[in-house]
């Protein structure tokens, strides 16, 4: 049938769909990300946090509330690149996937253990915070830092035994780039942002780096661009419910205008829709299916429609929790399905 033009791929070209993530920190699962918060007060009242009851107060079950269950769903972007190429029925992809699935989320964990080790002393003065597991004493400061160190170089290691180098290469410079973001760069204007979104187009990379599937330009770019539309308007609700200068639980909040953020979010999701509809366009001059198949020029529809519907939530101020949006609206639910079913068939070459 001939080369067909897929998202991802040199001599393919092309992406997922828009929308991806959700945000890394406070947008699924950034360093500054909390966990599930005890009983109100905590610290702040000036009494001593609660330890939990049951498996959550055990060493294991601390160091696994610090690892972030429940910000794993994020890592599932590994199958973005496998998935906009058309591979995902390949032999020995599904293995390889959920081999990458678990690596990220190590080297994610790892980053969580050392961020709550090194902000436990600030963490028992917080309200909420302090019922962390290592603010709350369940888990040792040191004991934190000897899993995360061991995750981080656990992952990076696997990755370059059983992937490649190119995978390690990507899993160690994640982890460098969160624990500079811990360290500094979540208190440094825009770059914040980017080092979110960028936390975001790593997990969308990686699962193409394992398998070598090469990464087109308009992969990265509506993966890129998408990411921020969803971490910029995650900000910008933030900012819109607590009020313009109040900086909440994250201090570089009040730093932003809301205007800024909302130029940002609306920029990110124009470029981001551009960058699709120009592929969906995209005619290969001397391939086989010369030209732009109807369902591949099709999928653009739901895709902007989704995009649409993703800013009324940003606009009302009810982005903060991009997962509820993504996960709980039926109709972008449907909207994601018939998105789904036009570009699988142009994966298929219809």
């Amino acid at each position: 049938m001939g080369e067909r033009t897929t998202f991802v791929g040199q001599a393919t070209s092309g992406y997922p769909a828009s929308g991806q993530p959700v945000s890394e920190q406070s947008v699924p699962g950034s360093p500054g990300a909390g966990v599930a918060a005890g009983p109100a007060g905590g610290a702040a009242g000036g009494a001593a946090p609660r330890r939990a009851a049951g498996f959550a107060g055990t060493r294991a079950g601390g160091l696994l509330l610090t690892a972030r269950p429940r910000q794993w769903i994020k890592n599932l972007l590994v199958v973005a690149a496998p998935a906009a190429a058309g591979q995902l029925t390949a032999p020995d992809t599904a293995l390889q996937l959920a081999l990458v699935f678990a690596l990220f989320t190590a080297a994610a964990s790892s980053v969580y253990l050392l961020n709550d080790a090194r902000d436990a002393a600030d963490d028992r003065a917080h309200p909420d915070k302090c019922h962390r597991p290592v603010a709350a004493g369940v888990v040792p400061v040191l004991v934190a830092y000897a899993a995360g160190g061991v995750l981080a170089v656990a992952a990076t290691a696997v990755a370059a035994l059983l992937c490649n180098a190119a995978t390690a290469a990507l899993l160690a410079s994640y982890i460098v780039m969160q624990i500079a973001y811990c360290l500094l760069l979540k208190r440094v204007l825009v770059v914040d942002l980017a080092v979110v979104t960028a936390g975001f187009v790593m997990r969308a990379m990686c699962g193409g780096l394992a398998l070598g599937i090469p990464l087109s330009r308009w992969f990265l770019l509506t993966a890129g661009f998408g990411a921020l539309f969803m971490v910029a308007a995650k900000r910008y609700s933030e900012a819109l419910l607590m009020g313009e200068g109040e900086g909440g639980t994250r201090a570089l909040l009040r730093e932003y205008t809301v205007g800024y953020l909302r130029f940002v979010w609306q920029l990110a999701a124009g470029v981001a829709v551009l960058a699709y509809c120009l592929w969906a366009l995209e005619v290969r001059v001397g391939s086989a299916d010369e030209g732009a198949s109807l369902c591949r020029q099709l999928s653009m529809v739901p895709l902007i429609l989704a995009v649409l519907r993703y800013a009324v939530f940003a606009d009302r101020g009810a982005a903060g929790a991009p997962e509820d949006v993504l996960l709980r609206d039926r109709p972008m639910a449907v909207i994601a399905l018939c998105w789904g079913v036009l570009y699988g068939l142009s994966v298929a070459g219809l």
